[in-house]
């Protein structure tokens, strides 16, 4: 399996400004990632010029790009929130496009004070359907990460695939965002996976573990997953140094 990096990994640094996005893509390449999965936080700007920089770069340096990501928030209970989260949902489907990124993640959203889960799923799910009828249009992928809220479990972030109803809907199976028996619910997900984020530890029942990726292999080839392994690093020792470190363990599993 192909390993990537997301920029999220540097986030500190990329928000700081001691790093830009064509650092990043420098840096990964000489780690000796795959891929980047470049997350829409980061970009200067998304004009065309610039995003095609990005691509040839990208292509320059030995790296595809595995995907792109968004921070969308689709329980928001004002209605234009919704819609604006859509539209920029909507938006970097078509940035992707000029990426040449094939999955775009994206996010449910909490369920807020005051909101049933009920409400709450059903504006998740109209939002979504909006976005997957752009992706099919468009042909990226849609990859619904699992991060808490209508998402916190495997069975609730399948119950939402399965309202959507959309071939252009996967999952983003994150092996750090579950809690309790998350080799279950990473065994439920990965038949619907399409794009995964790696992390050093999840919390489970006895408290923080780190995540077996032995296991999650043997998981993830059982389902027939030929996607990228995206580390998406967020441990206390600085990123310069950790990523690399744990970039030797994700590489010495994945591409045994």
């Amino acid at each position: 399996m192909r390993v990537a990096c997301c920029a999220y990994s540097y986030r500190e640094e990329l928000q700081n400004g001691s790093m830009t996005l064509e650092q990043f893509l420098e840096t990964i390449a000489t780690i000796g990632f795959d891929a980047a999965e470049l997350t829409a936080y980061y970009f200067p700007t998304t004009d065309r010029p610039y995003l095609n920089h990005i691509k040839r770069r990208t292509h320059e340096l030995g790296l595809t790009v595995s995907g792109t990501a968004v921070g969308s928030d689709f329980t928001q209970t004002d209605a234009d929130a919704r819609l604006a989260h859509v539209r920029m949902t909507q938006e970097w489907i078509r940035h992707s496009v000029v990426l040449g990124a094939p999955t775009l993640r994206v996010f449910a959203g909490p369920i807020r004070d005051g909101v049933s889960a009920e409400q709450a799923f059903a504006w998740c799910v109209e939002c979504l359907k909006q976005c997957a009828s752009v992706a099919q249009q468009e042909g990226v992928v849609l990859v619904l990460e699992n991060h808490g809220g209508l998402t916190a479990t495997a069975e609730g972030t399948l119950k939402l695939l399965e309202a959507v109803g959309s071939d252009w809907l996967r999952l983003n199976l994150d092996f750090g965002n579950f809690v309790g028996d998350v080799y279950r619910q990473f065994e439920l997900c990965a038949p619907h996976a399409s794009a995964t984020h790696a992390k050093v530890h999840f919390n489970g029942s006895s408290g923080r573990e780190s995540v077996d990726y032995t296991r999650v292999r043997s998981i993830l080839e059982a389902a027939g997953y030929r996607g990228y392994i995206a580390m998406e690093y967020e441990e206390p020792e600085p990123a310069p140094t950790g990523v690399p470190a744990f970039a030797r363990t994700l590489f010495r599993v994945f591409r045994g």
